[in-house]
């Protein structure tokens, strides 16, 4: 995409300027706040304008913790990054749940939701707020709630980011380290095996698979190519040297680091009452074969939060065709998908020098008990709350072979021909999460598969033509289409 101008504001008058002047001009404006958003819905293109969020709110007074009674609160701009987000509520002992990707901005991530380690024990980032402040489309300054603006507030909070004003500030309810003391969490390193990749795939199945499983438990499987910068994801002296000298034929060649093919395991246990014992056994599962392992706790969630974060910004420097599935399946192991995904992942990770990469990551969301599901019906939009587990499947191509692209498409038809439909193995519904978008991006189009019913839909058609009447905010096809 590429927008006629981008304009890096230095606060709310420069944007309501902005919006006056496309109005005036019938032009349409793209927010962004920064990271990176892979549909482009974040942009736009020629004649349009592209507003720039990234710097423009960190002042002293753009993030602020404070209490009433006995809860904590943060008010913050949109223009930090999940990663400066993080450290600051760790140095004040809060947490939130929020996504892995440390360069990504907290303005789209909370629009879409905020997916993130923490979603069975915690839920969502979006769950925890309170109100958003935005820049209308007339300019004015405005601050939404549940009670002041329902409509408006449940149709930012998952409906249609972007396109219904200009998200500056957002004001959160926030966890305290001490209300959840003697958190665990564990980080596995395993070598690429397909057995291996079997047995922890049952678990996250069977996990899935139970309505009963208790809250306290989090768990994801991750699978990445070679070549990746490993580093980058598991934060621990001593890594590189501990593979050369174990398996110097899998660490690269005249001493150049080249990681090998791998599975992290990321789990995590938190009390919520005094009831709620630690099992030990339950993250011993993890760690049979293992290469390395990071044992973590007990300790404050806020520094567990920490150590989920991936410090890099893409797994690959290549580009990639992207798919994140969602499903509400209780039948997962019944119905054969744990050996078809990693038959599937087989394909992809198994042959060397097949211009291809793979970065995968599996993580179970549902339950009877989970806040991912129990969340639901909250005044926010969020779609799927009863998905049962989210899979992410990015196959990175080499841009300097013509034909890797056309197997990078042909390996993604094939996940979605066997895993989606009246005969997947994986939902039977095409489920699509907007942070994950993929396909057709012209969202009216595919309307039933980010939003779970018509009715719903046409809900979020109306708060999208009260709230740009103009088409000020209506920079790209990525968005729900104004009920005229």
């Amino acid at each position: 995409m590429n927008p006629a101008l981008i304009v890096e504001p230095r606060d709310k008058n420069d944007i309501a300027r902005v919006l006056q002047y496309a109005r005036d001009n019938k032009l349409a404006v793209a927010t962004r706040t920064g990271g990176h958003q892979y549909s482009g819905a974040s942009s736009t293109s020629a004649p349009n304008i592209q507003l720039d969020l990234n710097t423009t709110f960190q002042g002293l007074d753009d993030r602020v913790i404070f209490e009433k009674g006995e809860k904590t609160f943060l008010r913050t701009s949109v223009s930090w990054s999940l990663g400066d987000f993080n450290a600051f509520l760790g140095q004040h002992h809060v947490f939130l749940p929020h996504g892995q990707c440390t360069h990504v901005h907290l303005g789209g991530h909370v629009q879409t939701g905020g997916y993130g380690q923490l979603g069975r024990s915690f839920g969502l980032l979006g769950d925890y707020v309170l109100s958003l402040e935005i820049v209308d489309y007339d300019g004015n300054f405005k601050e939404i709630n549940k009670n002041n603006n329902p409509e408006l507030f449940y149709a930012f909070l998952g409906g249609s980011p972007g396109n219904l004003g200009v998200l500056t500030h957002v004001t959160f309810e926030v966890n305290r380290d001490q209300d959840y003391q003697g958190s665990r969490g564990m980080k596995v390193l395993h070598l690429y095996n397909p057995s291996t990749l079997k047995r922890l795939l049952n678990i996250l199945a069977e996990m899935s698979d139970n309505p009963n499983f208790p809250r306290n438990y989090d768990f994801c499987v991750s699978v990445l190519s070679s070549s990746s910068r490993l580093s980058d994801l598991w934060h621990k002296p001593g890594l590189d040297e501990k593979m050369q000298r174990e398996h110097p034929e899998l660490y690269g060649k005249n001493g150049l680091l080249f990681w090998p093919r791998s599975i992290i395991v990321y789990a995590q246990w938190v009390p919520f009452s005094p009831t709620d014992v630690y099992d030990p056994t339950w993250f011993d599962q993890f760690r049979e074969n293992c290469f390395d392992l990071d044992m973590l706790g007990p300790q404050p969630m806020s520094s567990l939060t920490a150590k989920w974060i991936f410090t890099n910004v893409r797994e690959f420097e290549h580009p990639y065709v992207k798919r994140t599935y969602a499903t509400a399946s209780t039948t997962l192991v019944r119905d054969g998908w744990v050996d078809w995904v990693a038959a599937r992942i087989d394909t992809l990770v198994g042959p060397d020098d097949n211009g291809l990469w793979l970065s995968a990551q599996l993580q179970s969301f549902g339950g009877k008990f989970s806040k991912f599901t129990t969340n639901a019906g909250n005044g926010t939009s969020y779609s799927w709350r009863d998905s049962t587990l989210v899979c992410t499947l990015d196959c990175f191509y080499d841009e300097k072979d013509p034909d890797a692209v056309i197997r990078a498409n042909d390996w993604q038809r094939g996940n979605d021909e066997g895993g989606v439909g009246p005969d997947g193995v994986f939902s039977k519904q095409d489920r699509r999460l907007l942070w994950g978008s993929y396909g057709s991006y012209d969202l009216d189009s595919v309307a039933m598969c980010y939003y779970e019913d018509r009715e719903k839909y046409e809900r979020l058609q109306r708060a999208r033509a009260a709230a740009d009447p103009y088409g000020t905010f209506t920079p790209n096809s990525f968005a729900v289409k104004r009920l005229s």
